[in-house]
């Protein structure tokens, strides 16, 4: 059932004794009371909100609380909470079973649909999560090339996979880890970190080891430094460089596939990678990855090919239903990105005095310096500080921010225009 708050953007006192008991005991049994480092609060101050439910533009806490929601899952959301096209889905697959350890049909139906969007991609595997999705295509690009090595961009992150937490963003920039415990030497060796829109340094990169780089990964527009777009002609390069050393060239669009565009960032700056990766909104808010690419590339992975990847739950029912249902109905609006390109726009309008606004269609971070921001080393130059207050300034008018500098807000279709204005409003009043 709809439930609208009476009042949106205005300064509120709210009640948070459910969140705060809920984060006592979570702390005795869970690392941190989280099961994902960012969700702590540690990067703006406080402790985190324990969410009830969502609908629509909104989510709700334990304690009652109503919020415009710009996490939306960390990216799945792009159509809201609860969209009827997928609960509907749902409800019918339930009915059905949750899950199999054997082919179903509407498997192939989700393949076919990905395929027939992204596109590079010609064969496409599912798996459960973003950071499986990643580690699979860095593995399939070592078999295919025979190499060993993978170039990356510091503050891209591409999951936890040991190999590619370097200089990885995202919780890891929250933190302030530099890396990680617990990876060896060894696996680390095989990484290339480089700046991201730093071209030069990529074509040093390749001239000195191009024979050893399997695959250069990068996410084409960065979400988890904040949003930072790729330079003119960055990606162009990238291009052209992989291809000159028979490297493969990897788009991580988990956040970006069906975001940007239908056919993601690839499809918005017109540059075709061998491989993707994709998540979020392709499991309509269901964990659910997959990876995909050329055919005689993705014909490798076994059990066709010599490269070994498997799991329990991949093309789990559930998941896989919703988010047929989530690429139909974006299939149906074709709108949408237009109507997100404009909310976004309206909200940087609104950024106070020397903020500077990175955004590309509904991914938008404010970031608290005069920028410009275009890599990891210019984000780190933000004040955090101040955003631990713009967060909390807005989160105390109903508005729900990602609690890091360091992570993109998403907007989703379900915010009116009435939303976006309050937001807009609440920014404006922020006292920089």
């Amino acid at each position: 059932m709809k439930s609208e708050p009476a009042i949106i953007g205005e300064a509120k006192t709210t009640k948070t004794a459910g969140s705060e008991a809920l984060f006592r005991r979570a702390k005795e049994v869970i690392p941190g009371g989280v099961n994902s480092p960012v969700r702590a609060f540690r990067g703006v101050g406080g402790n985190p909100l324990f969410i009830q439910r969502g609908d629509g533009a909104h989510i709700y806490d334990v304690d009652g609380n109503a919020y415009l929601d710009y996490v939306g899952s960390w990216g799945p959301h792009l159509l809201g909470h609860r969209p009827p096209e997928v609960i509907q889905a749902l409800s019918a697959a339930l009915e059905l079973g949750t899950s199999f350890g054997a082919p179903t049909g509407r498997e192939v139906e989700l393949a076919e649909l990905i395929i027939d969007a992204v596109p590079s991609v010609e064969m496409v595997r599912l798996v459960n999560s973003g950071t499986e999705a990643c580690m699979s295509a860095i593995r399939l690009a070592r078999g295919f090339t025979g190499r060993e090595l993978t170039v990356k961009f510091e503050g891209c992150y591409h999951g936890h996979v040991d190999s590619l937490l370097v200089k990885a963003g995202s919780g890891v920039a929250t933190l302030s880890l530099p890396d990680t415990a617990g990876v060896p030497r060894a696996f680390s060796d095989t990484t290339i970190a480089l700046p991201f829109n730093d071209l030069e340094r990529v074509e040093d990169a390749f001239r000195a080891r191009g024979d050893e780089i399997a695959s250069v990964i990068v996410e084409p527009v960065a979400g988890n430094m904040g949003c930072v777009p790729p330079a003119p002609g960055f990606l162009q390069g990238l291009r052209q460089l992989t291809e000159k050393y028979g490297a493969l060239l990897i788009f991580d669009e988990v956040m970006t596939g069906f975001r940007l565009s239908r056919g993601g960032a690839q499809q918005l700056f017109g540059i075709t990678p061998d491989l993707t990766t994709m998540g979020k909104i392709i499991g309509g808010g269901l964990p659910l990855a997959a990876y995909g690419g050329r055919k005689d590339i993705m014909s490798k992975v076994a059990p066709v090919g010599p490269i070994y990847q498997a799991g329990t739950l991949s093309g789990n029912p559930l998941a896989v239903t919703a988010g047929i249902a989530m690429l139909r109905a974006i299939e149906k609006r074709p709108e949408l990105y237009d109507e997100l390109e404009q909310a976004s726009n309206e909200l940087a309008a609104a950024a106070p005095a020397g903020v500077v606004v990175n955004r590309v269609g509904s991914m938008i971070t404010f970031f608290f310096q005069p920028g410009p921001v275009r890599n990891y080393e210019d984000a780190k130059c933000s004040d955090t500080a101040a955003f631990a207050r713009f967060f909390h300034h807005l989160l105390g008018r109903g508005i729900y921010f990602p609690p890091s500098q360091f992570e993109a807000a998403f907007l989703s279709t379900a915010l009116s225009p009435a939303h976006l204005n309050a937001t807009a409003q609440a920014i404006r009043e922020f006292p920089a």
